[in-house]
């Protein structure tokens, strides 16, 4: 079973156990995925017009990996909202914002710990010859799709900025 399906699934076992928040944020979820597919989709039909329809909506169903990109996508912006609303004083929206947060993670694969980023990016640097900040594009490049919804790009990119100005 792929991501996409698990999520389905997760909205139906959600409805049957009445779990408002749950559905909603599973609905949610699935929204940005199939918007995706929809962006993907036009793409394709303007790159190759003479694709009938059935070959579009084949080729612009998302892989697992454009999937995880979907939920790390929706999770930061889960995770900006916590920092506003915290900011704002607005507890009860935090706490929302949590738990709807805790959702989304179960469907993303387990956090690289800071250690575990900084070993690839002394990596990256090593392997690119990365010399100063003007090198921060290159490292990042090597550095992102090993890391793809196993690390937020800023605590990355912070840890580059950090090796290269050192």
């Amino acid at each position: 079973m792929n991501l996409r399906s698990s999520i389905q699934e997760g909205i139906k076992e959600a409805l049957k156990a009445h779990d408002p928040v749950l559905v909603g944020t599973l609905r949610f979820l699935f929204a940005s995925i199939v918007n995706k597919e929809k962006e993907k989709r036009y793409k394709l039909s303007k790159e190759n017009p003479k694709l009938s329809q059935e070959q579009l909506a084949k080729q612009s169903e998302l892989q697992d990996q454009e999937v995880l990109g979907v939920v790390a996508s929706e999770a930061k912006k889960y995770k900006e909202s916590i920092e506003a609303f915290t900011k704002g004083g607005r507890k009860d929206l935090v706490e929302k914002e949590q738990k709807e947060l805790e959702i989304l993670q179960r469907y993303l694969p387990e956090q690289l710990s800071e250690e575990e980023l900084r070993k690839l990016v002394q990596e990256a640097i090593a392997s690119t010859g990365a010399a100063g900040a003007q090198d921060t594009g290159k490292v990042m490049a090597a550095v992102m799709p090993k890391v793809k919804g196993k690390a937020d790009g800023s605590v990355v990119s912070r840890i580059v900025k950090e090796f290269l100005s050192s």
